[in-house]
């Protein structure tokens, strides 16, 4: 598949590639990809922004790169280095080699044969199968320099190198920029994007995901694992699991061959959804069973 035509095309095929979203979501990648725009999604760590942008790029068929934002990330980490050793090198050939390669070096040291891209950069390339998708992750974790080099990049998908001149992409690239809103993201960059909330999902919608992502788990099982962590998400924790946890614990549950939760499996499990020794320390012992008790009287029919 090389585009996506309609709001149930998109859910579809991303269905295909086990992501089932809302018809909001659904909604907004299928305007980002007809209107060329980015698309910025922010939400809680864990309820499947990047997984999105992995589901994308194999139902078009596009190549992921992906950019992992942390803090200190400037401008020239995101978009290219020189490689220094093969210029050293050279320079070294060179200057074995008398003053004649020495002058002609100095337009070929930064050629370029010397220059590493990073994802921004690879990303404004032309890819075999189309533009790729180019994953701009956690972006809250960088600082506002960033943001501002961003602006720049995003709004005419060209990035400048001193020593070679403009790169612009011949096609824009598909651009998902990610947030855990550890921190606000500037307004100016956000109305570059369609932005899209991912909360977490309703009991049907992640019932529906661990179907798609762990098919082997039976059903009565299936339904007593995203009821737990559903009721979980409405404790006081430091972090709520997110869908990821939910997998996680289900997949784990199938390794040991459970077949339906106890206190004690759930104490012996709990570092599948539960990543801060104080939110497992609140759950040990008769909490656990309290919430278990609760979540069998919600599923039983009535």
């Amino acid at each position: 598949m090389t585009s996506m035509n309609s709001i149930d095309e998109v859910q579809t095929a991303l269905g295909a590639q086990g992501y089932v979203c809302s018809r909001a979501l659904a909604t907004v990648v299928f305007l980002s990809l007809r209107l060329g725009r980015p698309l910025f999604l922010e939400g809680e760590a864990g309820v499947g922004k990047t997984e999105i942008a992995k589901a994308m790029a194999a139902a078009l068929g596009r190549r992921l790169i992906r950019l992992q934002c942390y803090e200190g990330l400037d401008a020239g980490s995101a978009v290219y280095e020189w490689n220094f050793a093969a210029q050293m090198i050279a320079i070294r050939t060179a200057e074995a080699g008398g003053g004649a390669e020495r002058e002609a070096l100095k337009s070929e040291l930064f050629a370029e044969d010397y220059l590493i891209e990073r994802p921004v950069l690879e990303a404004m390339r032309p890819q075999p199968g189309g533009p790729p998708v180019l994953l701009i992750d956690e972006l809250d974790r960088t600082d506002e320099p960033f943001e501002a080099f961003l602006l720049e990049a995003l709004s005419d998908f060209q990035v400048t190198i001193p020593e070679l001149g403009t790169i612009k992409a011949p096609e824009p690239p598909i651009v998902i920029l990610t947030s855990n809103r550890t921190r606000e993201v500037h307004d100016a960059l956000k109305r570059r994007c369609l932005y899209h909330w991912v909360d977490y999902p309703t009991f049907e919608r992640e019932l529906e995901i661990l179907h798609a992502r762990a098919p082997e788990a039976a059903e009565a099982l299936s339904r007593e694992i995203v009821a737990f962590v559903q009721k979980l998400r409405t404790e006081d924790l430091f972090k709520k699991p997110g869908v990821a946890e939910t997998i996680d614990w289900a997949k784990c549950l199938l390794a040991l061959d459970v077949m339906t939760i106890s206190p004690e499996v759930i104490a012996d499990t709990l570092g599948a959804i539960l990543k801060y020794q104080d939110d497992i320390a609140k759950l040990q012992g008769a909490e656990a069973s309290r919430l278990l008790d609760e979540v069998r009287a919600e599923l039983a029919p009535a």
